[in-house]
């Protein structure tokens, strides 16, 4: 259902360092790019994330309640994003582990700029 999902940024390649490396444990790299936008995923396939600054030129900020949740193929992969994402300096907002009943496990971080996401796995 999702197309894709876009985040704002500052600092479009401090972000961009940041997501490369993701990205690449994902097994997708970016796809689209100009000097204001970036683009990770595989045209075709399912959706990606974008990093942004603003179009209106005022400062990116981070919404409350919004995160983008990155899927992962197992568990084991939940887990090396997680600890890829805090080398790289993202703030701990859940280390990886079972959320609830169903085998949902994930793990979640801030970006560079704030931005929350979750790396999960189900089943």
């Amino acid at each position: 259902m999702i197309g894709y999902v876009t985040l704002g940024t500052n600092d479009l390649a401090r972000a961009a360092k940041f997501y490369d490396a993701i990205a690449k444990e994902l097994g997708v790299g970016r796809f689209m790019e100009n000097e204001s936008f970036i683009a990770w995923g595989a045209p075709g396939t399912g959706a990606g994330v974008g990093l942004t600054k603003p179009f209106d030129g005022k400062p990116a900020s981070v919404g409350n309640g919004v995160m983008a949740a990155l899927a992962a193929k197992d568990k084991a992969q939940v887990d090396r994003i997680y600890k890829l994402a805090m080398d790289m300096g993202a703030k701990d907002e859940g280390a990886p582990g079972p959320r609830g009943d169903g085998g949902f496990y994930a793990a979640y971080f801030r970006d560079p700029d704030g931005n929350k996401l979750n790396a999960f796995v189900m089943g």
